[in-house]
């Protein structure tokens, strides 16, 4: 075999190599003789093109030297003019010099140039034609003749003048008989006096005529027809010549349209390349004649040895395994077995068996269990029946090496034809992706849409087994706590740690998924005599959350509120159960948290009512149903009324009032809470300055801001608008911030709290004593009040625990040099304690409860209260 090879792949080389030069050698014939055509033929224009350059460089030639000519002539009598008029002034003075050259005939024509005469102080005071009499002291020219004692003539364009009246102006220093100033000679004349030679014949219609001072300013200028200056830009290519005039410092410009001049060349270049091409169409047409005839017979030779090599080309290079089979057949002409008479390299890799072993061999000695596990089978049903049959089938056969195969049978005359891929790798990646988009990346559970999926599945099954299915909804309960003062990669490890606990307490046949957050779902599918052992299970789960976890050293403890939904009692779908159990987890987080709570039709009529509490809520914002009151703030020294806090109240059109705890947790949680709050805040600074025109003394506005509130990027924009819109002083407003609040984000909020005080605003802790902050936080708070929350005033007249707490706070707060207000205050009893612990300032119903704006206004004017 590998002597025939050899001597294949000679025959083949020697037949490529002798079309090749027989294909070869006709083209690089006519390549050489393209080559002569067009080389000559871009000689011949080159020869021309330079000629042409040639003569239109000589006309120009001819035509700068003309038009230096006629430029030298027009300025030489202009000059000679000046200096007529210079004499003329020097002799009968600046008022009567043009009289007397008029009355000697000496004025050139007064319909093309105009000639004035300037005194010593820049008035015109002669000019012929005649002209209204004006300064031009302050003129570039006249500035320079007085300034300049030389008797150059000065060259500009005339003030005034438009594009389409150009003038160009030549004036003179005049002096007296003495040598001193005595004024300037100006002679104005039209700028097409200086282009008037242009000549269609000579220039064409695209010819340029120009006239240029030193600086390169344009003077006088004519294109064909057009003398607007400066000229209208026409994107024309000429070829230009420019020359220096006299003494002036003049330039004459003159050029000739490049497309024009070459006209007659371009008219001569096209036939050149006509013929060129003529040419070059017949070499073409007969050497496609001989390429047709060659190609024909080379293409014939090429068709054998095609067909030879696209088999092992496609085959050897391709990554699918290819096996020729024939048919091995009986007496009876059914198939027996398969001999495989051809194979690829890819076969080798995947059989583990040489390519010189695989022909010739049997499928039966090669694969003895083809004809007990079906391959065989399907093998005959492909050569029997022709087409094309594919599938993607698990390994079964030991000598074949992968997990999973896409094999396609073709069947063919004589036998079949077995291409088989190996997509082990595909299957294992897209089964990684099944799992990565139906488990929580985290805690590696079911996720939301996987949840979905087993709930259907266990329904469906315990709708055919009349079982039951417990869908439980499990939140932990303070897991932002840990969050916002451990981190978020301590959430997330208290997360996992959590979520291997509630796994290991689950049977086989349960199911527990992340449906999001800190929320998780358990799918228990069960008989319907199971059910309490599902509800132990469920014990099971509160319990092992409730241990306590080690995060990076810090010992952890939550607990977790579930809310239960069975099938088919509460549901009959994924989504009912999962709503159902949902509301049923939200009452056992409002009943007190971690506990377990069964859902109940009342507790889906509690969420109908507060998705209807919102929508009033909504509408109470839109019809300004609120209403804002104010209790009052008092010295506990002096009794005097320092400040008031403005408080909303919501006066329902048929429901009557309704008590803030009420709705404004509710507004908190969906939002409302800012615009409430948006409007509270105007609300109070212009009730504040309403107080002060009545002329009543300025009072500190205290107004609540909530978490949500804090939080909303507009917050101090619409602090500075609603300040500037009422006019009430920065120092007159206190912001009230709970410390809970604070210690969601200690950075943010502090950041936001210093932008706040550069604000000119006062900030206070409301509700201190309550939240979780520090020592070492509280003195980085920029505030300057600490409000006692009135769950330690309550009770100071008889619990000696709160007195120790509120002493604390006073005695800390006077340390960090802050006021402290304590509110809440309804006896006699707590006021006596609160001036003894040395409290600065109270607020309560001892005083004052909440009341209108006139309520405020008389207590403002009565004398203090006696604190």
């Amino acid at each position: 075999m590998p002597p025939a090879k050899v001597g294949n792949a000679s025959l083949e080389m020697f037949a490529q190599h002798t079309e090749v030069r027989q294909s070869l050698a006709m083209p690089l014939f006519a390549l050489v003789l393209l080559v002569l055509i067009w080389g000559a033929t871009f000689h011949f224009i080159r020869i021309e093109h330079d000629n042409t350059v040639r003569a239109v460089n000589a006309s120009l030639a001819d035509l700068i030297d003309t038009y230096e000519a006629q430029i030298a002539r027009n300025v030489g009598g202009i000059e000679q003019t000046l200096k007529t008029v210079n004499y003329a002034v020097k002799l009968n003075g600046t008022r009567n010099a043009l009289q007397a050259m008029k009355n000697e005939d000496l004025l050139p024509p007064a319909i093309v140039f105009a000639v004035s005469v300037i005194d010593s102080d820049g008035n015109l005071v002669e000019a012929s034609p005649p002209a209204a009499a004006a300064s031009v002291a302050a003129q570039p020219f006249f500035r320079h003749h007085r300034d300049d004692a030389t008797d150059r003539v000065f060259v500009s364009g005339a003030p005034g003048a438009d594009q389409h009246h150009a003038a160009v102006q030549f004036t003179k220093r005049l002096t007296d008989n003495a040598g001193r100033f005595s004024g300037v000679a100006m002679l104005t004349v039209d700028a097409g006096y200086f282009t008037s030679a242009y000549e269609t014949s000579r220039l064409g219609r695209h010819g340029m005529l120009a006239l240029l001072d030193q600086d390169g300013a344009m003077l006088a200028s004519r294109i064909g027809d057009n003398t607007s200056l400066p000229p209208t830009a026409d994107a024309i290519e000429r070829y230009t010549a420019t020359r220096r005039i006299g003494r002036l410092h003049l330039n004459a410009v003159v050029g000739l349209g490049k497309a024009e001049q070459l006209t007659a060349f371009d008219a001569r270049r096209l036939t050149h390349l006509w013929q060129a091409g003529g040419a070059t169409l017949v070499l073409l047409a007969m050497l496609a004649v001989f390429w047709g005839w060659n190609r024909q017979g080379a293409k014939t030779r090429r068709s054998i040895r095609l067909a030879q090599q696209t088999y092992e080309a496609a085959s050897e290079s391709n990554q699918d395994a290819f096996f020729v089979l024939h048919s091995m057949v009986d007496q009876a002409n059914t198939i027996t077995d398969f001999r495989i008479s051809a194979v690829n390299r890819q076969a080798e890799v995947m059989t583990g068996v040489g390519r010189h072993h695989l022909r010739n061999t049997s499928l039966r000695s090669l694969m003895p269990d083809a004809f007990t596990n079906g391959i065989f089978d399907k093998l005959a049903r492909a050569a029997t029946q022709g087409g094309v049959h594919e599938k993607e089938i698990r390994n079964t056969v030991e000598q074949f090496k992968g997990t999973w195969f896409h094999e396609q049978l073709i069947g063919v005359e004589g036998g079949v034809i077995a291409i088989v891929r190996d997509v082990s790798e595909r299957k294992a990646a897209e089964e990684k992706i099944l799992h990565m988009a139906q488990h929580d990346a985290l805690t590696g559970l079911p996720n939301r849409a996987l949840l979905q999926s087993r709930i259907e599945r266990a329904v469906a099954h315990a709708t055919r087994r009349d079982g039951v299915v417990v869908v439980a909804f499990i939140d932990l309960d303070n897991f932002k706590m840990v969050n916002d003062g451990l981190g978020h990669g301590a959430g997330d490890m208290l997360l996992a740690q959590i979520a291997a606990r509630m796994h290991g307490c689950l049977r086989r046949q349960d199911t527990l998924g992340r449906f999001g957050g800190d929320e998780f779902v358990m799918v228990l599918p069960a008989r319907r005599d199971q059910l309490a052992q599902c509800f132990a299970l469920l014990d099971q789960v509160t319990a092992s959350v409730a241990r306590t976890v080690d995060i990076e050293g810090h010992a952890v403890q939550i607990s977790c509120s579930t809310g239960v939904a069975v099938f088919p009692r509460d549901g009959n779908t994924a989504a009912s159960l999962l709503t159902r159990a949902d509301v049923a987890m939200y009452s056992a987080k409002a009943s007190g948290k971690n506990q377990c709570r069964f859902y109940a039709d009342s507790m889906n009529a509690n969420a109908e009512n507060k998705l209807a509490m919102v929508a009033s809520l909504r509408t109470a914002v839109e019809e300004q149903q609120f209403r804002v009151v104010y209790q009052p703030k008092f010295d506990i020294r002096t009794g005097a009324i320092f400040g008031v806090e403005a408080l909303v109240r919501w006066d329902h059109p048929t429901g009557g009032p309704i008590p803030p705890a009420d709705f404004i947790p509710l507004a908190e949680e969906c939002g409302i809470i800012v615009d409430i709050g948006r409007w509270v805040m105007r609300t109070a600074c212009a009730q504040s300055m309403a107080w002060q025109h009545a002329g009543l003394p300025p009072l500190v506005m205290s107004v609540n801001v909530s978490p949500r509130q804090f939080d909303d990027a507009d917050l101090l924009t619409d602090i500075a608008a609603t300040l500037l819109g009422t006019g009430l002083p920065a120092h007159l407003l206190e912001l009230e911030i709970t410390e809970s609040l604070i210690m969601r984000d200690l950075d943010g909020a502090v950041a936001t709290m210093r932008e706040l005080q550069h604000m000119g605003l006062l900030l206070s802790i409301d509700d201190f004593g309550t939240g979780y902050s520090s020592l070492s936080s509280l003195k980085s708070f920029p505030i300057t009040t600490l409000k006692i929350d009135q769950s330690f005033v309550r009770d100071l007249g008889a619990k000696t625990e709160d007195q120790a707490i509120a002493r604390a706070i006073i005695a800390l707060a006077h340390e960090l040099k802050l006021r402290v207000i304590a509110e809440g205050v309804e006896t006699h009893a707590q006021l006596d304690f609160l001036r003894a612990s040395g409290c600065d300032e109270v607020q309560g119903y001892l005083f004052g409860r909440p009341s209108a704006p006139d309520v405020i206004e008389a207590l403002l004017q009565a004398p203090a209260v006696a604190a």
